[in-house]
This record gives C-alpha cells, structure tokens and sequence, in this order.
C-alpha cells in the first residue's frame, strides 16, 4: 500500500510535468494568488499581460510576458509561445473577448487542457469553473434534465443555500480602479482594443465616480425600494445588464441597453394590466456610460406608462423579488435568483438557464398579461446539479471569498476530468453519491 509520503512525492512529479499559462483575470490579485497555490503543488505558472493593469497585478516578473503586438498578430504570436514554453494548460476569465476566443481554439487545437472563470451562475455566493466554454457556450446547455437526475443518486448533502448579503461590490469596484490606474501609469500596452470600447482614462474615471457616488446612490435606492415594497399596485421586475458586458453581446440578440429597454416598455405598455407598474433595476457595476436610465423614461413617455415606470440603482435583490410578479432579462445570471424563488421569468438570450421548463416561451405581451410560472421540480434538479459541478464557493475580490475559493479550486483543476465529467461518467472506484432532488417536494 503506498504511504503518505510516496504518494506525495507521486502527486508533486506528475503535476510537475504542468505548465499554466495565464492570460486576463479578473481585476485584483485571485489569478496571481491561485499562480502561487498551484506552484505550491509543484506545477510551473506562466502569465501573458497586455498592459499595465495586467502586471500590477502579478507577483513574480520572471514569469510574466508582456505582448505587445496587433490583433492580427495574437493568434501566431501564441501559437508559438505556447509551443516553445511547452505549456500544457490554459487559464482566462471569460470566454468571450477575442484573445480568449483565438486562445481557446488554440489550445484545442493542440491538445491543452482550458480553464475558465466566470462570475458565478448563481452568484453573489459563488465563482464558476469550467473547462469547455462559460455562459452561453457552457457544457451544461447540452446537459438534459434526465441526464441531471440520473446523476445525482441518492446519499450525499445537497448544495448549500446561498445567503443574500454575500458579496464583494465595493472590492470588485476598487479593483477596476486600480487595474486602470495602473494601465494608465505603467508604460506597455498591446495595440489591441479594449474589450469595453472606450479609453481607458475614461474607465478610470467611471470607476472612480462609481465610488465616490457609493453612499450618496445607496441613499437614492433605499427611497426607491421603499416607494415600490410599501406601494399596494403590483409589479414586474427587469433585470438590467452591461451594455459592454461580454455575455449581453455576445448571446443576446440586442446592440445595446436601449434596444432591450423599448423592447421591455413598448410590450409592457401593450400587455399588462393597467394597474401593473414596472420595475427596472440597474446593475451594481453600472457606471453610466449607457445612460440607461435617460433612455428608459424617454421610452415610458413615448409609451404612456411613466406614471408607472420605476428604477432602482444598483443594489441587492431579494427585498424586489420577494414581491415581484414576474422577471425579464436578456441573460443575466441574477434571474437564478427569480427560478429559486419560483417566479415567472422571460429571458431574451442565450444563457446556461434557457430552457423550455424554466423559461416562458410565450410572447412578451402575453408574458406581461399573464405570466407562466416555470417548472419549480425541474430547476431544482438543475440547481443541484449546478452546485455539484460547475460553482465553487467563494470571491475573486475579497480576502475572506479568495481564501475561501482557493481552498477547493486547486484540487478541481488539479483533476483529471471536470466535475460534469465527473458526475456523468463516474469511475467504478468513485464512491461519491449525491442526493436526488425534486422528487414531488414542494420548492422552497
């Protein structure tokens, strides 16, 4: 029988023989801090940055690589890095923006193993790992119901509940300030553009108002809330998302905010009942670069109904959802919150929760006139299903949330195969087994 001690030193040589490259994270220090405790598992670590914000960042300049070529140029450029440096796994945030996108074909193409984080699909309590795609290209939207069930045989505990004040908005918030301060000061830029299509002494500056308006809107949204939880009329909630946000452009059928926002307006003008108002909530990271807020009530005049129309800054959800009748959104993860909760949800996009059992079918004039809710059982197996697999919990921006995520996501990506693998094809050897949920209990 082997011991500890050989089997340590067993684990350390094979993941010696790994090579990470690390391309953009997320702003702040989650990708250097995981560099390191995968180092710690004897594996080597490698980091690709683009300007300054990306080197500030990492903590060991040895193994940090600047790229300061053209688009055109990425794809070759790469291709030869990674061949030359041997590198054997991939790790990015977000699959979407272009050098990802050209990165991962790459990577298949020549056999590496991908990694790649998300903002958790039911966040704020968790992070997503995947190892295929992320968002509209997750695994987990060729997954069936059936296949779900049959994987979670009975014997383990369910995942666990998330609270609703968890999470990290003012860190995410000072961390873009700091990763474009740093940008800005720190010669060295790749002549690629910016993802969010504007400058980036621009986004200094939205991020830096962002902060500074914290308290001041904190107080403006509280007064709404009020006005809308201590009303007796009933309403519809809008989730609202980024006009620059990745998974908005690019599995939603929208060019921007506005366009969804008629969309919304003019649907709910013609469908729900007169005594009906609408709710529309901004999200917490928007800087308002998009002005959504102008173009919503422009389009409510124009529609007859801003006597009916509110807005909500930012902020949590639960007090909203608590109350609301039904949710509309292009693909934000928040509306996992609104299927938790059982309540009707209409969703214009490509997302891991698109599915027929969950999301109304039905026109959005219908759905404002006479919403359906979907099915609570279903969505409860695919919960579960998520927390098993794809959600680790934990932050990318907090102290307490980095530690708490580092702790287990070693170990994942560390693994042989992903945990939808894992659970759908289990070894004969794996002696895990998972609670069966949604079998005729009501949903909580």
């Amino acid at each position: 029988m082997m011991t500890d001690l050989a089997r340590t030193g067993h684990m350390r040589t094979k993941t010696a023989t790994r090579r990470f490259l690390f391309l953009q994270g997320p702003h702040g220090p989650f990708f250097s801090a995981l560099s390191r405790a995968l180092r710690r598992t004897g594996a080597n670590t490698l980091r690709i940055g683009f300007n300054g914000g990306d080197r500030a960042f990492w903590h060991d300049r040895a193994t940090y690589h600047a790229y300061s070529g053209t688009s055109d140029a990425w794809g070759d450029w790469l291709n030869s890095f990674q061949l030359h440096h041997e590198i054997t796994d991939l790790v990015i945030y977000g699959d979407s923006r272009p050098i990802h996108a050209e990165a991962l074909g790459i990577a298949r193409r020549h056999g590496i193993r991908s990694h790649i984080f998300e903002e958790g699909y039911l966040r704020p309590f968790w992070v997503t790992y995947e190892r295929q795609g992320a968002n509209g290209a997750s695994p987990i939207a060729q997954i069936g119901l059936k296949e779900m069930r049959r994987a979670l045989a009975s014997g383990a505990e369910a995942g666990a509940v998330a609270p609703d004040h968890w999470g990290a908005l003012r860190q995410h918030v000072f961390y873009g300030a700091l990763y474009h301060a740093a940008l800005m000061a720190v010669p060295g830029r790749a002549a690629i553009a910016p993802h969010r299509g504007i400058p980036v002494r621009a986004e200094l500056n939205l991020y830096l108002r962002r902060l500074a308006a914290m308290p001041l809107d904190r107080i403006a949204r509280t007064a709404t809330n009020l006005r809308i939880l201590k009303g007796t009329f009933p309403f519809h909630l809008t989730l609202l998302q980024l006009d620059h946000d990745a998974n908005f452009r690019c599995h939603g059928p929208y060019a921007d905010t506005t366009a969804f926002l008629t969309d919304v307006i003019e649907a709910f003008a013609e469908g729900a009942p007169s005594h009906h108002h609408l709710v529309l909530k901004t999200h917490p990271l928007e800087d308002g670069r998009s002005a959504p807020v102008r173009a919503a009530w422009r389009i409510a005049r124009a529609a007859g109904i801003d006597g009916r129309l509110h807005i909500v800054g930012g902020g949590k959800l639960a007090h909203l959802l608590d109350r609301a009748r039904s949710v509309v959104t292009v693909n934000s993860t928040a509306a996992q919150q609104a299927l938790w909760r059982g309540l009707p949800l209409k969703a214009l996009g490509r997302s891991v929760y698109a599915r027929p059992d969950f999301v109304s079918e039905q026109s959005l004039v219908g759905f404002f006139a006479a919403p359906e809710p979907p099915d609570h059982q279903a969505y409860a197996i695919y919960r579960e299903f998520l927390l098993q697999s794809s959600q680790v919990p934990g932050s990318f921006y907090s102290r307490a949330g980095r530690r708490q995520l580092l702790r287990e996501i070693v170990d994942r990506i560390l693994a042989p195969t992903d945990r939808y693998d894992a659970l759908l094809r289990p070894e004969p050897s794996d002696g895990t087994r998972l609670r069966v949920v949604g079998d005729g209990q009501p949903f909580g």
